[in-house]
């Protein structure tokens, strides 16, 4: 009888690495970094923030939250890269029943206005654009040194991202890092 109990964590372990999540559909289509008045600016695209799958829960009454981490490194050849600086970005979209109406509104790393609007597609334009994220001015990096830049993009409802709600479609990550450049080389 305990040899059963002993196998039981090893077979539950077994079904959840075998199991297949829901097929993630949140992807960072556009991710481009330039020299923008002295400043090092990314701007990002994400591509599916809110997929169907969310559509039930955002309907009744669940926000919907995309995270952004940018992460600018300074490439060292022989070493590990050097972490330069962190910015994070945190949207939520809510959907009013009685009005209608959705509302995307920043919650951490930008100041801006909470955006209203009857379309869903709007909405989804308004969540997954960031389109001049400043990191920091240009005259803080080497000259001569190497850099790129890693984005880590999080969805989810409620504000909860587990491994659990991944499988369950309730959320979903997605990374992708930028080509390497030089001060000179940033468009």
């Amino acid at each position: 009888m305990m040899r059963r109990l002993g196998a039981l964590p090893h077979v539950l372990w077994l079904v959840l690495a075998t199991a297949n999540p829901v097929a993630a559909e949140l992807r960072i289509g556009d991710l481009d970094v330039f020299l923008n008045d002295h400043d090092v600016t990314v701007r990002v695209a994400l591509l599916g923030a809110i997929p169907p799958a969310f559509h039930e829960g955002l309907h009744s009454g669940i926000a919907a939250h995309v995270h952004l981490t940018v992460r600018l490194w300074r490439y060292n050849r022989l070493w590990p890269d050097r972490l330069v600086m962190t910015k994070h970005v945190e949207r939520n979209l809510t959907y009013n029943v009685v009005t209608k109406e959705y509302r995307v509104t920043s919650l951490k790393g930008e100041t801006r206005p909470a955006h209203v609007t009857r379309e869903l597609r709007d909405a989804q334009r308004v969540l997954s654009e960031m389109p001049g994220m400043k990191l920091l001015p240009s005259s803080h990096l080497d000259p001569a040194g190497v850099f790129y830049v890693r984005v880590q993009a999080d969805a989810s409802l409620n504000d909860e991202n587990t491994f659990l709600a991944r499988m369950a479609g309730t959320a979903e990550q997605t990374f992708r890092q930028s080509d390497y450049y030089t001060l000179s080389r940033i468009q």
